[in-house]
């Protein structure tokens, strides 16, 4: 019996876990085994180094330090602009405490002047795992930066930056310079990966306009490296290694600081008078291509952008109907007016359709066919030669000398656009600043391309005198008439004369390029030179007459809208006889160049006369 019970037991055992099953369970376990196995050795052989950099990276960090920006100086070394110490609020993701975000956001707004979800905002945005700074609000004051060292104290992720920002000297009392130096401002979102690339920090800021934009790299220098050993916090313990900061290096303008308040002074005494806004006011060394002034009204305060502009400022700028941040000396681009006049006249001199002898009776204008091409005197201005015409800007002779008339034959629209052409028009004269514009010369191709209509005899008329579709900015004409004071050389203009190290050693001596020359022979630049002087004695610029140096000028009025006033503009050069500056003035809508742009031009070369 018991025999039988012991069977029956050993074969119900048997029947409940089988050889099979624990076959199985074994290659189950066999397998867990050798993934286990094979997970840790791809997480130790493969992945090792990945892991035991962010290991590392727990304790030890790799911190910038910044370059200081190079600063920037007038001709007589007078600073213009200079770096001076700004404290920021900024957090560093990779330390913050995600479950203590929201409070350390309500904290932080009472300082950032910032909301708690536009701070919340910002963090969420940042890569969690980051340790590069994130800054959260600029420029503190010396109060919120001691507040922002009492939470950096109890909130790890939170620090307190000291930086260098830009202070621009000249500003609030000369803010025509801000078109000049331009300012710094963040990197945008798209041209980050450019940057990184080159060696620049996601926190570095970086030009944005003038000198600051076009001089970058000059200015910028070459950040510092420190590897530095961190505890949980993030609060570096020690530095175990560091590379020192290359700083950038200084620029020397050819700009004379003193010379530019005066012409700013000088536009704006006139724009005041007669309740204008625009205007801008090139001077040029006609020797060199050195621009001694380069001023744009209405203008804005540089500052603003450098210490962190808000947005109501930043809304008023850009709304503003007579776009202050707008450089219209070098990219503004306007009619010409009888400026323009200057090169037809010696054009037609150098080509020998007339000579200093050659005279035309203005009677009040030409007719050709229907139409009736009008002088700006009625009645005319009687028999003129060239040096009348240039000094009373009669229109007659040069509707003449460019278009034709009769039997005499003029220069037509190819050889005015070849000779404007070498003049510098239709084309950038190369200043280092951004944003040049080319200007425009009308053809006969453009016009059936563009306006389907055939270019007339009107339309060369319309040229020959600065009118019509021709458009030109006010560098462009100081270039010209630097042309006449030079003795026939058109020069690059440039405002950097020297670049030099953080010593203030020069590194780059900028040396004058001509980038024309000797396309109008000395004796035709002396025809026209005579008219220009005469303009001064008897003809339309002689309110210029009074000043203590002798001066040669032409003045121009541009049509270009039959709702405004036309642009006035005035051209000159002084002293006469040995040229050492060119002043061109521009006042938008401000009328006659006789009344509106002269008195600026007046008080430009009194000042320079007395002063230099």
């Amino acid at each position: 019996m018991s025999e039988q019970k012991n069977s029956s037991d050993n074969k119900s055992l048997g029947l409940v876990v089988s050889r099979k099953t624990i076959n199985l369970w074994l290659a189950v376990l066999l397998a867990s085994l050798l993934i286990l196995v094979g997970r840790t050795a791809y997480l130790q052989l493969w992945r090792g180094s990945y892991f035991s950099s962010i290991a590392e990276g727990n304790r030890l960090r790799i911190r910038d330090i910044k370059a200081n920006r190079g600063v920037i100086y007038d001709r007589h070394r007078n600073l213009l602009v200079e770096n001076v110490p700004g404290f920021s609020l900024a957090i560093v993701p990779v330390d913050l405490e995600k479950e203590k975000q929201k409070e350390i956001a309500d904290q932080l707004s009472a300082i950032a002047e910032k909301s708690t979800e536009e701070i919340l905002q910002i963090i969420a945005a940042a890569l969690p795992y980051s340790y590069q700074p994130i800054t959260i609000e600029e420029n503190l004051t010396q109060d919120q930066a001691m507040l922002v060292e009492i939470l950096a104290s109890r909130y790890p992720g939170v620090i307190l930056k000291i930086d260098n920002t830009r202070d621009y000297l000249a500003a609030p009392g000369q803010l025509s310079l801000s078109h000049v130096l331009g300012y710094p401002g963040k990197i945008e979102e798209d041209k980050l990966a450019e940057y990184l690339v080159n060696g620049y920090s996601i926190d570095d800021y970086v030009g944005k306009a003038g000198l600051e934009l076009f001089y970058e790299r000059v200015l910028k220098g070459e950040n510092g490296k420190e590897q530095v050993e961190v505890d949980a916090t993030g609060q570096a313990k020690e530095v175990l290694a560091s590379k020192k900061p290359i700083p950038g290096q200084n620029l020397v303008l050819t700009i004379d600081s003193d010379l530019q308040r005066q012409a700013e002074i000088a536009l704006k005494r006139s724009l005041g008078a007669f309740g204008k806004k625009k205007g801008a006011v090139v001077v040029l060394d006609p020797n060199s291509g050195e621009v001694l002034a380069l001023v744009n009204l209405p203008a804005f305060d540089n500052n603003l952008f450098s210490q962190g502009i808000g947005q109501e400022d930043f809304s008023a700028l850009i709304n503003d109907p007579n776009q202050p941040l707008f450089n219209r000396a070098i990219s503004g681009e306007y009619p010409s007016g009888s400026t323009f006049k200057l090169i037809v006249a010696a054009a037609a001199l150098e080509e020998g359709l007339i000579t200093s002898q050659t005279s035309f009776q203005s009677v009040g204008g030409i007719a050709v066919a229907s139409w009736f091409f009008e002088d700006w005197k009625a009645g005319g201005h009687g028999w003129t030669n060239i040096y009348k015409a240039i000094a009373e800007s009669v229109n007659t002779f040069f509707y003449i000398i460019g278009g034709g008339y009769e039997e005499l034959t003029g220069l037509g629209v190819s050889r005015i656009r070849e000779y404007a052409e070498k003049f510098g028009l239709s084309q950038k004269l190369g200043i280092d600043l951004p944003s040049e514009a080319a200007g425009f010369l009308p053809s006969k191709e453009w016009k059936e391309g563009v306006k389907k209509e055939r270019w007339y005899i009107g339309d060369t008329y319309n040229l020959s005198i600065g009118q019509g579709d021709i458009l030109v900015t006010p560098l462009q004409i100081a270039g010209w008439t630097s042309v006449f004071a030079s003795a026939g050389k058109l020069y690059r203009p440039y405002l950097v004369k020297e670049i030099l190290d953080n010593e203030n050693n020069v590194v780059t001596q900028i040396k004058p390029q001509i980038l024309n020359q000797d396309f109008i022979s000395p004796e035709n630049i002396k025809i026209v030179n005579v008219g220009l002087r005469q303009a001064v004695l008897t003809g339309s610029a002689r309110g210029l007459s009074g000043l203590p140096v002798a001066v040669a000028a032409k003045t121009g009025t541009a049509q270009w809208s039959s709702k405004y006033q036309n642009h006035a503009w005035l051209t000159a050069f002084a002293p006469y006889q040995n040229p050492q500056i060119v002043v061109t003035v521009l006042v938008e809508e401000g009328g006659e160049g006789s009344t509106a742009a002269l008195p600026v031009a007046y008080e430009i070369i009194n000042w320079w006369a007395a002063n230099r």
